[in-house]
């Protein structure tokens, strides 16, 4: 059995030390890995807390499921740390019953049913038959629990990876894409299952490229992009983080703002969205210019936007664009 089955079976709240001893904080410290001269995650940093939930994004290939198979010890790091509560995933005194992953939607025997694949891993670390039956009812998979899960489809396969990794009702969950093929159903199930979990106390990573169920679904957001940082931080305040200005005089406003380190785009005739200033500071260097304004206020941008805006204008990493990541075991 992978580490990563052992750690979706993890019952309770133990951890690096006794409950409420040291916060189950996910901390990656300038991680790197390469696949040959690939440099898959380059000098990657970013913290995961407690009671919330973080969304991980990124394009694909940009090496997300990389960083998470490296915090679960699946996968060496060439440099840096990523550790859960300050230690590695090795060196947690019980990893299995501290961390619920799914990495994969078919980590399980395609001959066993739904139920007895949860059975097995309940009784790999001695956790109770009961927890199954309710963790199935719990993500909806009642109905096709007793039948093998070799013939599920990839929502249902979604349903069985959820409730493998909620078996125990560990304090950290590490999920890699677990809405992909789920009906509008199963995604609110996922959802309330989540936000549930934050709500507790417990600490939630989530990769995902369902960007519109991201924004109803986490509190921050972790993006790279190449395997580098390109943006995180709290998402309500990442998606204020804008000042739309309206000015007669566009041109002159940005060539006023060009040396502050903000970014604009141009979107209507008179209108322009600046980036990495606050309201104040806009205002204050486009009176110095003798810029009229019309309008400046905060621009809420939908996470899709922001999303393609940090995305599209990272700088390449030197060599070329990166091969996709490799494929998992």
């Amino acid at each position: 059995m992978s580490a990563a089955e052992v750690g979706t079976t993890s019952p309770g709240h133990a951890g690096p030390g006794p409950p409420g001893e040291s916060p189950l904080v996910l901390a990656v410290d300038h991680l790197t890995k390469r696949y040959g001269s690939n440099t898959v995650v380059d000098d990657l940093s970013f913290r995961v807390e407690p009671g919330r939930v973080t969304g991980f994004l990124g394009p694909n290939g940009s090496g997300k499921s990389t960083t998470m198979k490296m915090l679960l010890g699946l996968a060496a790091a060439e440099s840096g740390t990523a550790t859960i509560g300050g230690q590695r995933y090795r060196d947690l005194a019980d990893p299995a019953r501290t961390v619920g992953a799914a990495l994969e939607s078919n980590a399980f025997h395609p001959g066993r049913t739904g139920r007895n694949h949860l059975r097995i891993l309940a009784d790999a670390v001695g956790f109770s038959t009961t927890r199954v039956d309710e963790t199935i009812e719990l993500v909806g998979l009642a109905h096709a629990a007793d039948r093998n899960a070799g013939a599920y489809s990839l929502g249902m396969k979604q349903r069985l990876g959820l409730a493998a990794a909620l078996l125990g009702d560990p304090p950290v969950l590490v999920l890699d894409e677990p809405g992909n093929g789920l009906d509008p159903q199963g995604v609110r199930t996922l959802r309330d299952q989540l936000r549930a979990s934050a709500a507790s106390g417990n600490t939630v990573l989530v990769s995902s490229h369902l960007l519109a169920e991201v924004e109803h679904l986490a509190d921050d957001v972790v993006v790279i992009n190449e395997g580098r940082l390109v943006a995180s931080g709290a998402l309500e305040d990442m998606q204020h983080a804008a000042a739309l200005v309206r000015t007669p005089d566009v041109d002159q406003l940005v060539s006023a703002l060009s040396d502050s380190g903000a970014t604009t785009e141009h979107h209507e005739r008179e209108t322009v969205v600046v980036r990495g200033l606050s309201l104040e500071e806009v205002g204050e260097r486009a009176f110095r210019a003798g810029v009229v304004i019309h309008e400046l206020s905060a621009q809420a941008g939908s996470l899709e936007e922001l999303f393609l805006g940090w995305t599209s204008t990272e700088t390449p990493t030197q060599g070329g664009p990166p091969e996709p990541e490799p494929s998992r075991p």
